[in-house]
């Protein structure tokens, strides 16, 4: 949304005014469509694998990145605003975390017998 859809609004020339409430609107709703993906995502890998390997597997680690970052999203909003640049790096983070997971192998099932 950040390089597609905010970048179309410029070029077809809307107000820069309008581009921004755009953005302002839209990413709290799809932080908390990432917040919800992530809490599906680790009931998933919570399955697949050991709760003790979830924590040293990089999936793991990114799916806890992703919900620390989504959680101070939303708390940095509601307290502090004016923080726009911890907003846009959290909105970034989350986008480069989600790259990474994309990119991570399809966990194997562990055999419990």
């Amino acid at each position: 949304m950040h390089f597609v859809l905010l970048k179309a609004l410029e070029k077809l020339g809307f107000a820069s005014l309008l581009v921004q409430e755009v953005a302002q609107y839209t990413r709290p709703l799809l932080i908390g469509l990432a917040l919800v993906c992530v809490l599906l995502q680790l009931l998933v890998l919570k399955q697949a694998i050991p709760i003790r390997a979830f924590v040293k597997d990089l999936r793991g680690q990114l799916l806890l990145a992703v919900l620390l970052l989504a959680c101070s999203f939303f708390i940095v909003q509601k307290v502090w605003p004016a923080a726009q640049y911890w907003l846009i790096y959290s909105y970034l983070a989350i986008g480069m975390c989600g790259l990474l997971l994309v990119l991570q192998p399809i966990p194997e099932r562990s055999t419990q017998r």
